[in-house]
């Protein structure tokens, strides 16, 4: 079984807690709160991650 990587994003807020780690997927992204890191996971496809970070960066 292969181990995921997960990384904290690089402009996650250590200060107030609104952290975000994301992990790469064959066919996907994932994205959780890495201080529930047993909690939900949103997969996205590649495409859908890129047009979320583009809008993010506008």
């Amino acid at each position: 079984m292969d181990v995921i990587a997960w990384r904290k994003a690089r402009r996650s807020d250590d200060q107030g807690g609104a952290c975000v780690e994301v992990a790469r997927f064959p066919e996907a992204v994932g994205v959780r709160d890495s201080k529930n890191p047993d909690g939900p996971k949103l997969l996205l496809t590649r495409d859908a991650f890129r047009t979320i970070l583009d809008e993010l960066k506008h």
